[in-house]
Parts: structure tokens; C-alpha cells; sequence
């Protein structure tokens, strides 16, 4: 810990902040985010389709709005759009606690999907920007804190829904309050490094076709849809694998707060670590390319689990239930531990250093409707598995969808296609 801490301190007053930033977005998501189904299911007493419906509509208007907050980063510049994000986030938690008719929820989830969407670009690309040539260092760091936040918020936010969800939502969008006034006073003034090249004058659908005609930048993305819908299964696949065996007793929660737990202390414990050790010893492609692989290989333990006769009850059932979901989030954090600060920082290279948010924007854009895509074919896999008494069948698939992408992310490393596009050299100055 101190280690991390005394790397923290390395870096500018502002890439600090930032971090501490992140870990403060995540509490105050997480400790909200989680509980808000039963909530409106419950107290409010909405129909589960209204409940999807408002629980879809704020990752909607997430996904569907990065390309625009990343162009609106790059032109207006970083901090403006984290700070509207933050402030969007004030109104959309707030409202979320005070009112129950439908069409203010709606609204109140939308906005807090557009705060997402305007403040993660931004922050992306100013870590990238400030921490320069230790981007990669910069964005492992950056991952202990957004893990920290995903950790913390949940048991948080179980504690303050003890008392009321109303007070839950007014203490999270306390917080982004307390939050964007630290911003405002502390964070400096920031574009990107391409400020004054001219992109100001150049027109936004000018500069959205020159980042789709970016063909190496394009298939990294689709290479890379595999790798959050991988690290999306500890929310979704992993859970209900325990909780079909374990049951949705005290057992069952508490197996599934350990896959929590497995995932988000391995990372803070370890992140620095593996990244430093792959950075020494490895390209970034290949980084990338054992980062997928090991996350395909963190479904064989619950594919092996399928091998083994399940037991009628006791000690044995429990093993059964906990253990193969426990060692799957492991490693499938291990994975992103090594994948994650290398993806940041390909994304920055193959942008050669221009309109990074706009291409982070894009970016999550393209993955945010592969995970939405992933994720219904994953449930229909486990519908399917348990019709049909085929019990492997989703562990399979996931398994092959982690083979196929780091085979694709091999591909484009050994073509060279991961390599920082070569920048025409400029004409010199004619003397006077």
C-alpha cells in the first residue's frame, strides 16, 4: 500500500486527483446503482418491464452518448465536461430519491447516464494527457482506484438503504456535490496536447469520419468488445451460477459477495504489481493478448464444475457453488489487470495523439453495444443450458470467446496494426 501510495505521489497535483476522483464516482454510483431495481420494484411499486425500462434507459443514453461527451471534451476542453458530468450526476441522483412518477425517474436515469457518458472520456484522456510517456503506470494506478470505489460503494450504500433509499440517493448526490466543488477549486484548466492544430475549425463530422476511417483503431475496438463482456460476468453469469446452486439464502449473498470481494482486493493488492511485471517483459500487444486469454481461461474452472456430480446438500454443495465462481473472478481479474492499462494506453497511440476523448468516446461506444449484445446472448446461453440439461454450454462459449479475441489482438499485434500510426513528417519553414 505504501508503494502505491508513494507512485500516486509521483505524479502531477492533477492525474492525482483524478484518481481520487474516479474512486469517489464509483462510491457514489455503487452504493446507489445496485439497489435501485429493488427499490422502485418495491417501495414504488412500478411492473418489472418499467423497472428494465428506466434501469435501460440510463445505460442507453451511456453508451449512446460517448462520442458525442468525448468531441464535446476535445473541443471545449477536459474539465468543463467532467465538471457537467459530476453536476449531472447531483440532479439525476437527487431526483432519483424525491420523486416517483415514471416520467421524472425516466429523466433522472437518463441523466445520469449522459453524466457518464460527458466526465469518462474527459478523465481518460486527461490521465492520458498529464501522465505522458507513464500512461501505462498511470492507468493501473487509476484501476486500484475505480476498483476501490466498486468495492466500497455496495456495502456503503447496504448500510444507508438500511435506513431509507431516499437517503441513500441524497448522500450519493451529496457527494458528487462535495465532489465537483474540490473540481472546480483544484483541477486545472486542460485540453489535449492537439489543442491549436486546427480541429477547432475543422467540422465535427469531418473529424468523426476521419476516426471511422481509422481502420487499425476500429478493429482493437471490435477485438476488444470480448473483453468487457468477459469481465461483465462476475455481475451477471457468476452470480447466478451461485445462486443456482447455492440458493438465494445467506449463502447464496454471501458467495456472491465474495466473488465481489475476490475481484476488487486482488486488483488493489496486485495491479501494480502485474503491470510493472508485464511492461518489463512484454510488448503491449502481447500484453493485451495474455490479458484476453486468461480471462477466456477463467471460465474452465466453472466448465470443470460441470464435470462434477452436484451433491444433494452439506459441505460438499457449498464448495461446489462458491469455489469454481470464486477462482473464475480471479482470474478474470488477473486478466483485466493485465489487459486494462495496456487497452488505455493503445487507444492513445493509435489515436496518434489527437482527439483522444473523441476516440475513447467512440471507443466505449463500440464496446457499450458489444457488452449489450454479449450480455443477451449470455442470458440466452444460460436459459438455454438449463432447458436443455447442458450445464456447460455458456462456460464453453465464453471460454471460445476469449481464445477468439486474443487471437484477433495477436493478429493485429504481429501485422503490426497496434503500433502507433507514423506521422508524416512537416515541411520545414522556408527562410526569410
Amino acid at each position: 500500500m505504501r508503494s502505491t501510495i508513494a507512485q500516486v505521489r509521483s505524479y502531477e497535483r492533477s492525474v492525482q486527483l483524478l484518481m481520487v476522483n474516479q474512486f469517489t464516482i464509483n462510491l457514489g454510483f455503487y452504493m446507489l446503482m445496485p439497489y435501485l431495481a429493488a427499490y422502485l420494484a418495491g417501495p414504488v411499486g412500478l411492473a418489472g418491464w418499467l423497472v428494465g425500462l428506466i434501469l435501460g434507459v440510463r445505460n442507453f443514453s451511456q453508451q449512446g452518448m460517448f462520442l458525442l461527451g468525448g468531441t464535446l471534451a476535445d473541443r471545449l476542453g477536459y474539465k468543463p465536461m467532467i465538471i457537467a458530468g459530476l453536476v449531472l450526476r447531483i440532479v439525476g441522483f437527487a431526483t432519483l430519491g424525491l420523486v416517483e412518477s415514471v416520467p421524472a425517474l425516466l429523466a433522472a436515469s437518463a441523466a445520469t447516464g449522459l453524466a457518464g457518458a460527458l466526465f469518462n472520456p474527459a478523465v481518460r484522456a486527461y490521465v492520458a494527457a498529464d501522465a505522458g510517456e507513464r500512461r501505462v503506470e498511470a492507468f493501473a494506478l487509476f484501476n486500484v482506484f475505480y476498483q476501490a470505489g466498486i468495492l466500497l460503494g455496495p456495502l456503503v450504500g447496504m448500510l444507508l438503504t438500511g435506513v431509507s433509499f431516499r437517503v441513500t440517493c441524497l448522500t450519493a448526490a451529496g457527494i458528487f456535490a462535495l465532489l465537483s466543488v474540490v473540481q472546480i477549486r483544484a483541477l486545472p484548466a486542460r485540453r489535449g496536447d492537439d489543442a491549436g492544430r486546427g480541429q477547432d475549425q475543422e467540422g465535427v463530422l469531418s473529424q468523426w469520419r476521419g476516426i471511422v476511417s481509422n481502420r487499425p483503431f476500429l478493429l482493437f475496438s471490435v477485438a476488444m468488445i470480448g473483453f468487457y463482456v468477459m469481465q461483465f460476468q462476475v455481475y451477471l453469469a457468476l452470480p447466478l451460477e451461485v445462486r443456482r446452486l447455492g440458493g438465494d439464502g445467506t449463502f447464496g449473498t454471501g458467495a456472491v459477495a465474495l466473488l465481489f470481494a475476490v475481484s476488487g482486493l486482488s486488483t488493489i493488492l496486485f495491479q501494480t504489481k502485474v503491470t510493472a511485471w508485464c511492461k518489463a517483459r512484454m510488448e503491449p500487444g502481447r500484453a493485451l493478448t495474455w490479458g484476453l486469454l486468461t480471462m477466456g481461461l477463467g471460465f474452465v474452472p466453472l466448465l470443470v464444475a460441470t464435470a462434477v456430480p452436484v451433491p444433494d446438500g452439506g459441505v460438499g454443495l457449498w464448495l461446489l457453488a462458491a469455489v469454481p465462481p470464486a477462482l473464475s473472478a480471479l482470474l478474470l481479474a488477473i486478466g483485466t489487470m493485465i489487459a486494462y492499462p495496456f487497452e488505455m494506453d493503445t487507444i492513445v497511440r493509435l489515436s496518434d495523439n489527437r482527439l483522444v476523448a473523441t476516440h475513447y468516446g467512440l471507443y466505449n461506444t463500440i464496446c457499450g453495444i458489444g457488452i449489450t449484445l454479449g450480455n443477451l446472448l449470455t442470458g440466452a446461453a444460460l436459459d438455454a443450458a438449463r432447458a436443455a440439461g447442458m450445464s456447460a454450454l455458456p462456460w464453453v462459449a465464453l471460454f471460445a470467446l476469449g481464445l477468439a479475441c486474443a487471437a484477433a489482438l495477436y493478429g493485429l499485434h504481429r501485422t503490426g496494426r497496434l503500433a502507433p500510426p507514423v506521422r508524416e513528417a512537416q515541411p520545414e519553414p522556408a527562410n526569410a
